[in-house]
């Protein structure tokens, strides 16, 4: 199983950043891929999940209105940002677990540097 990232950078507050996430090696139906971010001193934290069962998104508080997640099969994953502010500079990760009862990744991709900054 591999999930590999691309994406991410360097931008201005305000401005706009799609992150990817292509996951290989899986198998089953009922993939829950994620984003998480880590933030220098801080703990990982989850930013959004997707499930393949039903279609169900969910965000955290902090970047809802402005993130977007979406995948377009079982295997390609995006972070759509939008409206990115200094407090969203953080490494981030694409996760994905093959599970109807957890979104809690055991897969993860090799994170991608996001910095917010004018």
């Amino acid at each position: 199983v591999q999930l590999v990232q691309s994406g991410g950078g360097l931008v201005q507050p305000g401005g706009s950043l799609t992150l990817s996430c292509v996951a290989s090696g899986f198998t089953g139906d009922k993939i829950v891929m994620s984003w998480y971010r880590q933030a220098p001193g801080k703990e990982r934290e989850l930013v959004a999940f997707i499930t393949t069962v039903g279609g169900k998104v969910h965000y955290v508080d902090s970047v809802k209105d402005r993130f977007h997640i979406s995948r377009d099969n079982y295997t390609h994953m995006y972070l759509q940002m939008n409206r990115l502010s200094p407090e969203d500079t953080a490494v981030y990760y694409c996760g994905a677990v093959n599970s109807s009862i957890t979104y809690v990744p055991d897969h993860w991709g090799q994170g991608t540097q996001v910095t917010v900054s004018s």
